[in-house]
């Protein structure tokens, strides 16, 4: 038998909504924009009348007609959360529409980061390693440094640094523990040793914290704002002179993570290491869910480095893609 409905689903099909939810958390999904989506539907259930425990073909369908200002990414998003929604109706035992995995199909992204050079790295660091206190963000000449160092020597993603606390950061052994990263993973990080040094030096400007404490505190004790971070490294841009092109063409903070990715294939094609089993390891200590997000750096380092390119095809085929020039 289903779940008794919640206030959150009205339509028929509100019970199964619920067991379908209560299957994707137990299973550790936190499925909390994918909930949202499906109380759009349900809203959308419920003004189409429908009355019967199925979810048709023609009802689904005008339900992921995409909408005029919608973004391909968010219709995207609809029609797989509403895939999984009708799979799981039919192992219920219920008729359902299950679109096609070529329905809404998005176009390759044609995105390419804007990378800091390596000069223009030594120049954005020395602007980091200089910023002053000031009165609303008395801390931000010890924090900000060493949060922009572990973006750029570890690729880690920018809410995984903000939201460490200080038990997370063992400086003894050398190891961050990502907690609850993107899908939900836990992992372990080894900055290298230098880095190590320096946290270690950067921690001692604190007195004994307690290991819930905040690892970077912003002025009020609780983590740095994501709106800080992004505010400084505009300034820094700007202090630096190094062009920014507008709001989603970067130079962006993520495109640290990408330029970490694109140094260490670069590093270990200089090597001679082997690309083909060395590319797991990069996924696993970016935190990827699989290999699929991994080996499009090997596309970006390929175009970076064209000397890439032939020994990364050889490795790799056509499972790099090839960006379509627009």
């Amino acid at each position: 038998m289903p779940a008794d409905p919640s206030n959150r689903f009205q339509s028929v099909l509100s019970a199964y909504m619920e067991n379908f939810l209560q299957e994707k958390h137990a299973c550790g999904y936190a499925y909390r924009e994918q909930t949202r989506i499906l109380q759009r539907l349900d809203d959308f259930l419920v003004q189409e009348g429908l009355a019967r425990y199925e979810l048709p073909v023609s009802i689904t369908r005008k339900w992921l007609a995409k909408k005029a200002h919608e973004s391909a990414g968010t219709h995207q998003q609809r029609i797989v959360v509403t895939r999984q929604f009708s799979r799981f109706l039919l192992r219920v035992g219920y008729s359902a529409y299950v679109p096609d995995s070529t329905f809404g199909t998005r176009n390759p992204s044609t995105f390419v980061p804007r990378l800091l050079t390596d000069e223009e790295l030594g120049r954005f660091f020395q602007a980091v390693d200089a910023l002053q206190p000031t009165a609303r963000s008395p801390q931000r000449h010890l924090v900000m440094p060493e949060i922009f160092r572990l973006l750029y020597s570890c690729g880690f993603r920018v809410g995984e640094v903000l939201k460490l606390r200080v038990r997370d950061v063992d400086l003894n052994q050398g190891i961050i523990t990502v907690r609850q990263g993107k899908f939900r993973k836990d992992r372990l990080v080894p900055p290298s040793l230098p880095l190590v040094n320096r946290l270690q030096k950067y921690a001692a400007h604190f007195e004994k914290r307690p290991p819930d404490a905040i690892f970077f505190p912003g002025p009020n004790g609780g983590p740095v704002s994501l709106r800080t971070v992004y505010t400084v490294f505009r300034q820094l841009l700007l202090q630096c002179g190094i062009p920014h092109a507008g709001r989603g063409k970067g130079p962006r903070i993520h495109d640290a993570r990408h330029l970490f990715a694109v140094r260490v294939l670069r590093r270990w094609y200089q090597d001679g290491e082997d690309l083909d089993a060395k590319l797991p390891l990069l996924a696993t200590y970016l935190g990827h869910q699989d290999l699929s997000g991994t080996q499009r750096y090997l596309h970006l380092t390929a175009e970076l480095f064209p000397e890439i390119t032939a020994r990364a095809d050889a490795a790799f085929g056509d499972v790099i893609p090839r960006r379509v020039e627009p």
